[in-house]
C-alpha cells in the first residue's frame, strides 16, 4: 500500500469523523421518511441511533486501516447487538435490512462528495473505499439478520415450551375434572347402594317385628346394628371430607412417641380382644422425641389398626413405631386378616373402593384416609399383602417435619 492511498484514506476518514453528526441525520430523515421501515415510527431519536456510533467508528477504522479482517470481532459484536435490540424493538428482518441499506447509501454518498472535491483522492481510492463500506455494511447485515433471527427462534423455542407447559397443565386439569366427576359418581353410587342395603335391613326388621312379636328382639338387634354401621360410613365420609378439605398450616410439636404408642394400644385393646385377636405391641427403644403433628400421625395409625382388625377374623395384629437411617421413623400394622390379591392392590387406596366382601362395614375410605395424611405428612406409604396371608403397611415419618398446608402445597 503506497503512502499516497494511506493519506487519502486518512484524509477521508477525518472528513467522514467531522461529518458524523450531519450524516447521522441524514441517515435519520430518510428512516423514519421510508414506508419499507414502519417500525421506526416506533422509536425515539435515542432508539433509533443507538448502535449507529459504533458501527460508524468501525468503519471509520476499516477505512483507515484498509483491512476489516482485523475488525471483523468488534464489528460483529456491535452488529449482533444491533439486531437483537432492533428484534426486540419489533423490526423485522426486512426493516432490519432496509435500514442498513439507507445506512450505506449515506456513506457512499459521502463518500463521492469528498472525492469530486479532493484532487489527491483518485479513482482508485474512491472504489476501494466503497468496496470497504459495502463489505463491512453487508457484514453487519448478515451479523445483525442472524442475531434477529435467533432472538426469533429463542422466542418461538420459549414459547413453545410455554405453550406445551399450558397444555400440559390443560390436560392435567381435564384429567383431574374428570378423576372429580367419577370420584362424585362414586360416592353416589356407593352412598346409595349402602343406603339401599341400610333400608332393606330396616324393612326386613321392620316385617320381623310386626309379623312376629316374639321376635322382636331380634329384629331390634338387626336394626341397631344397620345404624351402627350407618354410622360407621358417615364417620368415615367427613373424616375423608376433613382430610382433603384441610388447608390450614399444618402446625407441628415435639412429642413421645411412647404416650402415643399407649394410647394407640389401649384404643384398640378393646376391639381387638371382642373379635379373639392377639394384639402385639412393639415400640422401639432407641426411638426418642418426633416432631410432627400427633392428631394426624394418630389418624394413620387408628386407620391402619381398624382396617387391619376389620379384615382380620383369626391371629394377631402387630403395631410396632421404631426408629430408622436417615432422621426417619416408622409406623408399621401387620395382620394375619383375608390380605389383598394382585388386581386389588393398585386401587386400595382408591375413595370407596375395598378388597374385600361388601358385607364387611365401611365405606372404603380408611385407606384413602391414611393416604392423604401420610402425604401431608412427609410420609412414605409401602404395603405387602397376599390374598389369604394378611397384610404389612409401613409408612416412614421425618424425625422432625416442617410447617406447611396441610394438604402439602407450597406455602
Amino acid at each position: 500500500m503506497s503512502d499516497t492511498s494511506v493519506g487519502s484514506s486518512n484524509g477521508l476518514v477525518a472528513a467522514l469523523r467531522a461529518q458524523q453528526q450531519t450524516l447521522t441525520e441524514q441517515w435519520m430523515k430518510l428512516v423514519f421518511g421510508d414506508q419499507e421501515v414502519e417500525h421506526s415510527d416506533q422509536l425515539t431519536y435515542r432508539q433509533l441511533a443507538d448502535h449507529l456510533p459504533d458501527i460508524f467508528n468501525e468503519i471509520c477504522i476499516v477505512l483507515e486501516s484498509r483491512n476489516m479482517r482485523d475488525q471483523e470481532g468488534a464489528i460483529e459484536r456491535n452488529a449482533r447487538q444491533h439486531g437483537q435490540w432492533r428484534w426486540q424493538q419489533g423490526y423485522r428482518v426486512d426493516e432490519l435490512v432496509r435500514e442498513l441499506d439507507l445506512f450505506r447509501q449515506v456513506l457512499l454518498l459521502a463518500i463521492g462528495e469528498y472525492a469530486s472535491t479532493h484532487d489527491d483522492f483518485s479513482r482508485a481510492d474512491e472504489e476501494h473505499a466503497r468496496l470497504m463500506t459495502d463489505e463491512v455494511v453487508s457484514f453487519v447485515t448478515l451479523a445483525s439478520i442472524r442475531e434477529a433471527v435467533g432472538e426469533r427462534d429463542r422466542k418461538l423455542d420459549e414459547y413453545t415450551g410455554m405453550l406445551e407447559r399450558a397444555n400440559y397443565e390443560l390436560t392435567l386439569r381435564q384429567k383431574l375434572i374428570s378423576e372429580l366427576y367419577e370420584t362424585r359418581m362414586q360416592v353416589t353410587r356407593r352412598v346409595a347402594h349402602d343406603l339401599r342395603n341400610f333400608l332393606n335391613v330396616f324393612s326386613t326388621a321392620l316385617q320381623l317385628a310386626s309379623r312376629s312379636p316374639a321376635k322382636r328382639d331380634t329384629a331390634l338387634g338387626l336394626a341397631n346394628r344397620q345404624v351402627a354401621d350407618m354410622a360407621t360410613l358417615v364417620d368415615e365420609m367427613v373424616e375423608y371430607s376433613k382430610v382433603l378439605g384441610d388447608d390450614s398450616l399444618l402446625t407441628v410439636e415435639s412429642f413421645d412417641p411412647v404416650g402415643l404408642f399407649d394410647e394407640l394400644m389401649q384404643s384398640c385393646r378393646v376391639s381387638t380382644e371382642a373379635k379373639g385377636l392377639k394384639l402385639i405391641g412393639q415400640l422401639d427403644a432407641e426411638l426418642g422425641a418426633v416432631t410432627s403433628n400427633r392428631l394426624k400421625v394418630k389418624q394413620v395409625a387408628l386407620n391402619l389398626l381398624s382396617n387391619a382388625i376389620k379384615y382380620t377374623s383369626a391371629g394377631e395384629i402387630v403395631f410396632s413405631m421404631s426408629a430408622v437411617p436417615g432422621e426417619r421413623w416408622k409406623l408399621l400394622v401387620a395382620d394375619t386378616g383375608v390380605g389383598i390379591g394382585p388386581d386389588d392392590q393398585e386401587r386400595v387406596f382408591e375413595e370407596f373402593e375395598r378388597a374385600a366382601d361388601d358385607d364387611i362395614p365401611g365405606a372404603g375410605l380408611g385407606l384413602a384416609i391414611v393416604k392423604e395424611l401420610s402425604r401431608a405428612l412427609d410420609g412414605e406409604l409401602r404395603f405387602d399383602s397376599a390374598k389369604g396371608r394378611g397384610s404389612v403397611f409401613e409408612v416412614t415419618f421425618p424425625l422432625v417435619l416442617e410447617p406447611k398446608p396441610a394438604n402439602g402445597a407450597a406455602s
